[in-house]
């Protein structure tokens, strides 16, 4: 208590300090003789404390002695000029790629709007194809290879226009954005200071215990409410610091993940996936009428993005280490563009609301299909199990080599590989994953990551070596056996003991060379699935050393597979 005391004390003595300093430390600024006048709602970084201002006003000086605005981390805009009164501001943009600044921002959770007359006159839209119509115009600085961008610049165009192969990826913007000239004027609602300015009067911070900002209008500069200011707020600190601190406390969780967050998805630039709002998750799942199905991470809903464009929407459960799980996704997923990888089409992270948009894959998971007694009528054929293995494979060989950087997923499993309308496979869920370079050996970890059954031996003890890509190698070797059997690979509810572990049971049937007793339907099956047998024998050794490397995978399930060896019988762990 009496800690608590002395603490209200100094916070006291330091607002009284800090409030007669504001008539200097706020007082109007500017970065050059002709650049605009600079106060409240605004502030100037490196100048002025941010109190000075209202939260998302920040304005800093370039080294031109340029008044630059922060829209967020990454976006700067130049401000030519403002308007206190009518509550406008004229930026440039100096970007030479001008779009890409207004597919970083949210302008919905910023204060800064584009006027009325400014609103929407084009969309744009990825593609997977070329475009020739003339609707469709080319946006080459934001294009990549084999994923061309356009702009289409009528609403009443679009609904006859071809857009099967087309995502769109922004909305709501001016249409000087493809013009030649490159000024746009934004206003503000809040605060609302218009009135206060028109009147000759100073607008401010309002200093409150409220975690929403309010301001007061007060005439000039006088001291007399500063005074009466800090012996309120002397007063209200000493008797509410020890409810506030305990609030503090109880919510710093939260709000350092919704920080961490923020300040990831701001610095998130380049062409990556859309923001969406709640509102806009709420119309996109049409109030979340059709569930798809439910996790220990989240539910998933059907969407619809367009007549053309269905969506799968996972809305998030809010618990302890959720931020970290989200950025994992979204980082990751966002920079992911492969055939047998889900694509991440947008998110949510509206406040505590978060959500994740993938593409939508209408056969579900692979596990309904080997494991679940409703699709037993509707069997891969093996053929199939075999296009779908080495499609996985494929898209773990390029998490683990085809990026700047490798990606290790940490849970590979059957409810992870999703398919589309062809069975063609697609990893999903990355919440898990780790970045590393490629250089990079082991990667350290604190906890085992992954679904028991799946998780590699070196993921719970570092006596069997470090944990590397390997461990991804050993997921996929446990997943290829549970393909091969139908089943899955710890199944107590079998009537002979010996098949309880399916693994070491079909090991020691092709090592004695007996008859594998699964399902045979066509000439050529017993040769896949021996193949597909012995690879995951292969990735499922004890030891990460004696695993192939996933480029090695996709060789051998390519191959004919009679000249696979049998590999070292992997149950035996003394070594």
């Amino acid at each position: 208590m009496c800690n608590s005391l002395k603490m209200a004390l100094c916070l006291s003595s330091f607002l009284f300090v800090s409030i007669f300093a504001e008539v200097d430390e706020c007082k109007e600024s500017r970065c050059a003789v002709q650049g605009p006048s600079i106060r409240f709602p605004f502030w100037l970084k490196d100048h002025q404390p941010d109190h000075c201002g209202y939260p998302g006003f920040k304005l800093s000086c370039s080294e031109k002695n340029q008044t630059m605005l922060h829209l967020s981390h990454s976006v700067k805009l130049l401000v030519r000029k403002i308007d206190y009164k009518s509550q406008e501001i004229l930026v440039h943009d100096q970007d030479d790629c001008r779009l890409t600044q207004f597919l970083i921002l949210n302008l919905s959770s910023s204060p800064f709007h584009f006027l009325q007359e400014n609103q929407v006159d084009y969309s744009l839209f990825n593609c997977s194809s070329t475009k020739t119509d003339s609707e469709f115009q080319p946006v080459p600085c934001l294009s990549v290879p084999a994923y061309p961008v356009y702009a289409v610049t009528s609403w009443a165009l679009i609904r006859y226009l071809n857009l099967s192969s087309c995502l769109k990826i922004h909305i709501s913007l001016p249409y000087q954005t493809l013009e030649p000239e490159n000024l746009f004027t934004m206003n503000w609602v809040k605060p609302m200071c218009k009135s206060c300015e028109t009147e000759g009067k100073k607008c401010r911070l309002k200093k409150s215990s409220s975690e929403e900002p309010h301001t007061e209008c007060i005439k000039g500069a006088s001291k007399t409410p500063m005074v009466t200011g800090v012996t309120l707020g002397s007063i209200f600190l000493m008797l509410g610091v020890i409810t506030l601190y305990h609030k503090y406390s109880s919510n710093k969780l939260e709000r350092e993940n919704q920080m961490k967050i923020e300040k990831f998805l701001e610095d998130y630039i380049a062409l990556k996936p859309s923001r969406y709002s709640y509102v806009d998750v709420k119309k996109i799942t049409n109030q979340f009428k059709d569930k798809l199905g439910e996790g220990g991470y989240g539910i998933v809903y059907k969407g619809k993005l367009s007549n053309e464009v269905f969506v799968a929407v996972k809305i998030l459960k809010i618990f302890k280490g959720n931020g970290e799980e989200f950025i994992n996704e979204v980082e990751t997923m966002g920079t992911i563009h492969h055939v047998n990888v889900v694509r991440l089409v947008g998110f949510c992270a509206d406040g505590f609301r978060r959500a994740l948009i993938y593409e939508y894959l209408p056969n579900e998971s692979l596990e309904k299909f080997i494991f679940s007694t409703t699709y037993k009528n509707y069997s891969l054929s093996w053929e199939k199990l075999q296009n779908i293995a080495l499609g996985v494979a494929k898209g773990i060989e390029y998490l683990h080599q085809g990026c700047d950087q490798r990606i290790l997923h940490f849970d590979i499993k059957p409810h992870n590989i999703l398919l589309d309308h062809n069975f063609n496979p697609k990893i999903s869920d990355f919440g898990l994953a780790k970045l590393c370079s490629k250089e990079q050996s082991a990667v350290s970890m604190t906890t085992a990551r992954g679904t028991m059954g799946y998780i590699a031996p070196e993921m719970l003890s570092r006596n069997f070596g470090n944990v590397s890509y390997k461990s991804d190698v050993y997921s996929f070797g446990m997943l290829l056996l549970e393909m091969v059997g139908g089943r899955k690979n710890i199944d107590v509810t079998v009537e002979n003991s010996s098949q309880a572990y399916f693994p070491e049971w079909i090991y020691n049937h092709l090592d004695q060379g007996e008859e594998l007793h699964i399902r045979i339907e066509e000439e050529g099956d017993t040769q896949i699935a021996r193949k597909l047998t012995i690879v995951g024998l292969w990735c499922i050794q004890w030891y990460p050393v004696d695993r192939p490397s996933m480029k090695l995978v996709v060789q051998m399930l390519e191959g004919e597979g009679e000249s696979l060896p049998m590999p070292p019988n992997p149950f035996t762990c003394t070594r």
